[in-house]
């Protein structure tokens, strides 16, 4: 018959009740909460107040919304037709029109380059840079 096994009782090594611990109180944990929330919309107020309605890289977001819009009429264009009014100023219409959507409001010039680019074949202007 195998000896007996004998528990740890309380406050003897091997207790489980002496390897808990309570964790910071109360108090630090508030603390704590405060000064994140307080670093959390710091940082918002400070992104708001850098970019406010205008989000970070607007112009090559502007650019590429353009390249795309018309690279997609031209890929869909089997005569032609769509892509030479592109060339010939609608792309000038298409943005002035609103077409472009919100896009096209952060640099409209852009918008317009990327429309004339998509439309006419070429690469787009960052197509393969990152950064």
């Amino acid at each position: 018959m195998p000896g007996m096994v004998l528990l740890p009782g309380p406050g003897q090594p091997g207790d489980p009740s002496l390897a808990r611990h309570s964790g910071p109180s109360r108090r630090t944990r508030l603390i704590a909460s405060a000064v994140g929330a307080a670093v959390l919309f710091g940082g918002g107020g400070l992104l708001v107040r850098q970019y406010n309605d205008r989000p970070p890289r607007a112009d090559d977001i502007a650019y590429e919304s353009g390249y795309l819009y018309s690279n997609r009429i031209r890929q869909g264009d089997p005569t032609g037709e769509l892509v030479e009014k592109l060339l010939s100023g609608e792309c000038v219409l298409l943005e002035r029109d609103g077409y472009g959507g919100r896009n096209a409001t952060f640099n409209p010039a852009l918008w317009i380059e990327g429309c004339l680019d998509g439309a006419a074949g070429r690469p787009s202007r960052e197509q393969g840079l990152v950064g």
